[in-house]
């Protein structure tokens, strides 16, 4: 017998990536272009460094490494940087300009990162919504994630095929939804509680993996 569909849904605010926000904001990064900034934390300083080409290259690999780094291994090794505990590791050479340019901004972009992580959990009690087969799991990302495929099921008039999705809920200053890596994507928090609108939001995603 064939083995049934399954999918697998994460559902975090994760620190690495809220610091890895946090940094872009305080450094004056604009990649990704689409991502809106975050609320609650100050904007780049007037008489901030410009930020350089070669800036913005370091933090977008640094970036794609903390967003999915199964996906974007480095290939050199990799060293923590002073002040991030191990939540911030960068390749041994080549990423020697962002190391200097984030150190200073260490003590607040980890602070604006565990107090909105800590938000995210309070808010949420079920944090991974998992399913296999028939198989249920309670709790409340299970059924909004549940519900947005039972419709997709209906729509498409078949099984979802099997997949595997991470969503970042995180406290952005627009609401919306945006593709940040291969198989995980952005939601604004906001818009997370809005179950009828994260219904909306989450089922053209999951048509695209199911």
């Amino acid at each position: 017998m064939a083995d049934k569909p399954q999918w697998l849904i994460r559902e975090d605010a994760s620190v690495p990536v809220l610091v890895a926000l946090a940094l872009r904001q305080s450094l004056g990064i604009r990649a990704p272009e689409d991502l809106p900034s975050l609320r609650d934390l100050p904007v780049r300083a007037p008489d901030a460094v410009e930020v350089t080409p070669e800036l913005e290259r370091q933090w977008r690999d640094y970036w794609d490494m903390t967003v999915e780094p199964r996906a974007h291994p480095s290939g050199v090794p990799l060293e923590l940087v002073e002040g991030f505990d191990t939540l911030v590791a960068l390749p041994a050479t080549g990423a020697e300009q962002l190391a200097e340019a984030i150190e200073p901004h260490a003590a607040s972009a980890m602070h604006f990162a565990r107090v909105a992580h800590d938000r995210y959990v309070s808010s949420i009690h079920s944090s991974i919504a998992n399913r296999s087969g028939g198989g249920t799991i309670g709790g409340e990302s299970y059924r909004a994630y549940a519900s947005a495929i039972a419709e997709f099921e209906r729509e498409i008039g078949r099984r979802a095929h099997s997949f595997e999705l991470n969503v970042q809920v995180l406290p952005f200053s627009q609401r919306g939804i945006w593709w940040i890596g291969a198989l995980t994507v952005a939601v604004t928090d906001g818009l997370r509680r809005d179950v009828v609108s994260f219904d909306a939001a989450i089922r053209p995603i999951i048509a695209e993996l199911a």
